[in-house]
């Protein structure tokens, strides 16, 4: 009777710590790279096929209006401190040839947040905030770090190749690594298992920065013949096949949490980082803003409203759609208060999206925002918005459309200049910039 009793007392007591060791969420951020504004099924695409990330958005929260900045390391950086790039200390594209170019070390990242709060971090995929050991992945919070350092690779060579002379660029944990042949996404999910798997009863927070769909377009040769077939044309099928692949490695990680029974309590982010590419390494084009005007670079809603989205099971409706303006530095803050992490956010841009998440009707966080890349800048309050030095690949501006105003409820595509119409409304939000650059410098 009292082996019985005591074994009783044994099984208690595993199951208490088991679930007292999982009672935080898990917190994983997706984060592809130069997805269009529309380009998955649930956003507005109709020749896709985006099963695991329409899956994923509709288990969730879905967000309407939300931003980020124009181009790669701008964006990454306002992502992992919840400030605005400027402030962040990275204002542009991180230089791959720079060896001290990136996020300076000082900057509390979200991975130092909830390293902090004794969670396992890791970073899988692409970094590019500075490839010197001080600003490196595990220099900013990481406990594992698997991924190339610069802005892109090809994904079998794993090669960096924009600029001369070619260099390889993955690493582990600061390490060179070599799986010449092998398909760095592939790689990505074998690695991400690894560590679901090795901390599976424990807290994690993984950032899981996909190279996709980037440039260089390599989908799988099946999604290409599949696209091929349809009659999907050139260069729309090849990246097509690149966005359908990347769905199929999201769909694994998403099976693979479900198989470790973590998927119920785990917070997944999902998020591009700007709009699609039309580069020439990216066949000038591919993807698509749908109704939106512009691109990657710009500043037109093209360039940085992105598809976004917020899914936990356990706690979070499902199905939703929130129509608030938000952006990506708002992630750190929100993560810390669905997890109760105590986080000193007054030096923060971001701001918690919980009352956004817990009430449709909620008024906006951000009635006012600002973005900066380069000479180009814009301003938004409420529906208007005014573009300073406005660029769209292709397009040239006439010096009287130096300041170009819309109005976003009456023309999303932004389409016409509405400045000598209403300058007492460039006025004001000249204005509202020119205070905002006095806070953010760079």
């Amino acid at each position: 009777m009292k082996k019985k009793v005591f074994f009783l007392f044994l099984l208690f007591l595993l199951l208490f710590f088991k679930g007292f060791s999982t009672s935080k969420p898990n917190v994983i951020i997706i984060y592809t790279d130069d997805q269009g504004a529309v380009d998955l099924n649930c956003f507005g695409a109709n020749d896709l096929v985006t099963p695991s990330m329409d899956k994923l958005v509709n288990s969730g929260i879905k967000f309407t209006q939300f931003y980020a900045a124009p181009i790669c390391s701008p964006s990454r950086a306002g992502l992992l401190t919840g400030k605005t790039p400027q402030r962040a200390g990275v204002p542009g594209n991180v230089s791959s040839l720079s060896e001290d170019a990136g996020m300076p070390g000082e900057q509390y990242t979200i991975a130092e947040m909830f390293h902090d709060a004794g969670y396992k971090t890791a970073h899988i995929g692409k970094w590019h905030l500075g490839k010197s050991e001080d600003k490196q992945p595990n220099a900013q919070g990481f406990d594992y770090s698997f991924g190339h350092l610069v802005g892109c690779i090809d994904n079998y060579s794993h090669f960096f190749y924009w600029q001369g002379p070619n260099r390889h660029d993955l690493y582990r944990n600061g390490e060179e690594v070599f799986y010449p042949g092998q398909y760095f996404p592939d790689l990505m999910v074998k690695e991400a298992f690894r560590f679901f798997e090795a901390n599976e009863n424990k807290p994690f927070f993984m950032y899981y920065a996909m190279n996709t769909p980037h440039y260089p377009y390599q989908g799988t040769p099946e999604w290409l013949q599949y696209y091929n077939d349809k009659g999907v044309p050139y260069p729309r099928n090849l990246y097509a096949a690149f966005v359908s692949t990347m769905d199929e490695k999201i769909g694994l990680l998403l099976q693979k949490l479900e198989e470790l029974g973590l998927r119920e309590n785990t917070i997944i982010v999902f998020q591009s980082d700007n709009g699609y590419s039309t580069e020439e390494r990216a066949h000038y084009g591919g993807g698509s803003a749908g109704r939106y005007r512009g691109s990657k670079f710009s500043l037109f809603e093209g360039g940085i409203r992105v598809p976004a989205a917020i899914s936990w099971p356990a706690k979070l409706k499902q199905g939703q759609v929130r129509n608030q303006l938000a952006v990506n530095a708002d992630w750190m803050p929100t993560l810390a208060e669905l997890a109760g992490i105590d986080l000193d956010q007054s030096e923060l841009d971001g701001k918690s999206l919980v009352p956004i998440l817990s009430d449709i009707h909620q008024e906006t966080l951000h009635s006012r925002f600002c973005w900066k890349n380069g000479k180009h800048w814009a301003a938004r309050n409420g529906d208007w918005k005014l573009l300073g030095n406005p660029n769209i690949a292709g397009v040239e501006f006439s010096p009287e459309d130096s300041l170009f105003l819309v109005n976003l409820e009456d023309d999303p595509g932004e389409q016409s200049n509405l400045a000598r119409q209403f300058p007492e409304k460039v006025m004001e939000l000249k204005e509202q910039y020119e205070k905002w650059l006095q806070r953010n410098p760079l």
